[in-house]
């Protein structure tokens, strides 16, 4: 039998492949996607609860709940160690050589950085083109930082310095409006 479940799992992939093959600059892909089902959303959601009664953020712990009341999580990330080698100077550096070293001596944040403007910038536009396809299949979602920040302290999305996730649902009422502050 098909469940809503399972075809939020199929929306999902195509969510994570409009994130792949969403523009990027220079023709380069520093984008990564993971899907999170089942038992992942507890994990993850519980690596939420605990950075925000670590860091006193309740709308980590809130936003922990709606992950484990999720169909499906997608989680999109950026990689660190990369610029997209125009020394524009966006990212506050002279040239992208300077930038990708301040990388290695900046202590640990939920993000890390700093980094390349332009791959910041695929890293949105990936996610939008992510968010239309959920739009388009009429699945609720909405885009957290605080999912993000999660998945990477768990370790996944191996080699990424932002990322953000997008809890996903099928239900009568949209899970990710309404909330408590």
């Amino acid at each position: 039998m098909f469940s809503d479940s399972d075809a939020v799992e199929t929306v999902a992939r195509l969510m994570a492949l409009s994130a792949r093959t969403a523009p990027k600059a220079r023709g380069i892909d520093v984008i990564r996607t993971m899907i999170i089902t089942g038992e992942e959303r507890n994990v993850l959601a519980g690596a939420m609860r605990e950075f925000g009664e670590r860091h006193n953020a309740g709308f980590f712990i809130r936003d922990a709940g709606n992950v484990a009341a999720s169909d499906a999580c997608l989680l999109i990330g950026s990689l660190l160690d990369d610029a997209a080698g125009l020394d524009c100077g966006a990212c506050g550096y002279a040239t992208c050589a300077e930038m990708l070293d301040a990388q290695r001596q900046r202590p640990a944040t939920p993000f890390c950085g700093p980094n390349c403007a332009v791959r910041m910038t695929d890293l949105g536009i990936a996610i939008g083109s992510a968010t239309k396809t959920a739009s388009i299949h009429n699945v609720d979602n909405r885009v957290m930082y605080s999912v993000g920040v999660g998945a990477l302290a768990l370790g996944w999305l191996e080699g990424c310095g932002v990322a953000y996730g997008i809890p996903l649902r099928a239900s009568g009422k949209n899970i990710f409006f309404d909330r408590a502050p």
